[in-house]
């Protein structure tokens, strides 16, 4: 029988967002306590100022790793999940897919792992339902890298890119291959020529690589996958049915350069 009194209008920064306090109030309490890793989903209030979030969130691992004095402990992420309608989507650029792109540059830290949600994800819930799959994930990489379960515990990485006349060959580390998730056509790509415009592309599998191709675009020289707001239609993944994150290959600015924190 609730219902709504009144709106409240926020006037000023609410306790989430002042500085420090988050960490301060819930974290640095706990400094101290023997862990045996971290299990990290988050991102999604920093998508407007994703080209920031690189390094800030490195600087968080590191910082971690530094009050806790426990050496490089696994830090383990979720990369976002699909959102927002998929009509929405553009290959003109994405902030989310900018952000995306910033979580996976934490794997330049040691003994970090990135569980890739884009499939399960939810157009219209910012924190979809299906948290079992995203738990079972997480638990890949601690099962093997902490625990040595022999098992593959994530899908392929692009190795390279390499242009061969009207098609554009992407290279995986993949030694058994590449699959499509449901079967069918493989989607997700696009690929631009020296001018930076993408058009969507064909693509196929052809062992551990992917050749693509457009119509529109003579000679592509770059490459993009779910880049993307929704990525959800992207389907390829390793032989285990692990999907395969979002990338590009290209050095264009980032839609977000200028994002600042506004609470």
């Amino acid at each position: 029988r609730a219902r709504v009194e009144a709106p409240l209008v926020r006037a000023e920064p609410t306790a989430n967002d002042l500085p420090t306090l988050a960490f301060n109030g819930m974290v640095h309490p706990l400094i101290g306590l023997p862990i045996r890793g971290v299990l990290w989903y988050q991102g999604e209030s920093n998508v407007p100022r994703a080209a920031r979030y690189a390094k800030a969130f490195q600087a968080l691992i590191t910082d971690w790793r530094r009050l806790w004095g426990q050496g490089d402990f696994p830090f383990y992420f979720v990369q976002l999940a699909a959102y927002l309608p998929l009509a929405d989507n553009t290959l003109k650029g994405s902030t989310w897919a900018e952000l995306r792109d910033a979580q996976r540059q934490a794997l330049a830290l040691p003994n970090t792992g990135m569980a890739v949600a884009i499939d399960i994800g939810d157009a219209s819930d910012i924190h979809p339902r299906n948290k079992q799959e995203v738990g079972r994930r997480l638990a890949l990489l601690a099962l093997h890298r902490v625990y040595d379960r022999p098992q593959r515990d994530s899908a392929p990485a692009l190795r390279s890119v390499s242009p061969l006349g009207d098609t554009l060959v992407l290279d995986f580390d993949a030694p058994d291959g590449l699959a499509v998730r449901g079967g069918g056509d493989l989607r997700g790509f696009a690929v631009a020529g020296a001018r930076g415009v993408f058009h969507p592309a064909q693509a196929r599998i052809d062992g551990r690589r992917v050749l693509l191709s457009s119509a529109a675009v003579a000679r592509p020289v770059a490459a993009r996958y779910g880049w993307v707001d929704n990525p959800q239609e992207a389907n390829l993944t390793g032989t285990e049915g692990l999907p395969v994150g979002p990338f590009r290959t290209d050095q264009a600015p980032l839609m977000s350069a200028r994002g600042r924190f506004t609470p």
